[in-house]
């Protein structure tokens, strides 16, 4: 693409963070469902990958993990060293290009509304692949592809590059995103190595019902976002080092 799928979050850095602390869909919806996935990191090594503004880095410290993160966009990498200070590292990096760490360095990875913005999934999860350690789980969020087809019209069975306005909170930006088939993301996932852990349709937590009671009514009714938790093969006996 000319122009990169993550370059609107440049300039609503800031927006974004500040929404995304309180927002129904982030704190009371995705972040919940996406850390509870993941299951205890207290002392494994977890890599967020497409960190935004720290927000998922920062509940995985407080969860006791050692933390790296890395997002495309400068601004963001800026907010999340803010948020996590000497805690963490946090690199510019991007999604589906090949990741500056070595092989098998992570126990655990988290992808949390991302991976719709990587114009190469199958290339952003083989990296994903490699730098997780054999047994190691990936819990990935994403929006929900009937949710977007029913939205937004045509084939669900397209890939479709889909732009939308974001609302007041944002400037009126616009943003691009990829839709496709679940079998489509599935198939890059696995493709990758992986084998599929859970796949998730997620509820809102009790929170949202008590701050958000619109949107929890909605997200009852109706998926928004899918969650596949993944996870690296360990390996074979006998196999080479790593898996591999």
């Amino acid at each position: 693409m000319d122009t990169p799928l993550w370059t609107p979050y440049d300039g609503m850095a800031e927006a974004f963070a500040r929404h995304a602390e309180d927002s129904p869909y982030n704190a009371h919806y995705d972040r919940p469902a996406v850390l509870a996935a993941l299951g205890d990191v207290a002392g494994r090594d977890v890599l967020d990958a497409g960190c935004g503004p720290g927000l998922y880095a920062r509940a995985l410290l407080d969860a006791g993990a050692r933390v790296t993160a890395f997002d495309a966009s400068g601004p963001m990498v800026a907010l999340a060293r803010e948020r996590v200070g000497e805690r963490a590292r946090v690199d510019r990096a991007v999604l589906g290009q090949p990741l500056p760490y070595p092989d098998v360095a992570f126990d655990a990875a988290v992808c949390a509304l991302a991976v719709h913005h990587v114009d190469d999934r199958p290339a952003a999860f083989a990296e994903l692949h490699r730098v997780l350690r054999p047994g190691g789980a990936l819990v990935v969020s994403t929006t929900h592809p009937s949710a977007d087809w029913l939205r937004l019209g045509g084939s669900y069975f397209d890939r479709v590059l889909e732009t939308e306005t974001w609302g007041e909170w944002t400037g009126r930006r616009q943003v691009r995103f990829w839709r496709e088939p679940l079998s489509a993301l599935c198939a890059a996932a696995t493709g990758a190595g992986f084998v599929i852990d859970l796949l998730e349709e997620p509820r809102p937590a009790a929170s949202m019902g008590q701050r958000y009671p619109e949107e929890n009514a909605k997200l009852e009714r109706e998926p928004g976002f899918l969650l596949l938790r993944l996870r690296r093969l360990p390996a074979p006996l006998g196999g080479l080092p790593g898996g591999r």
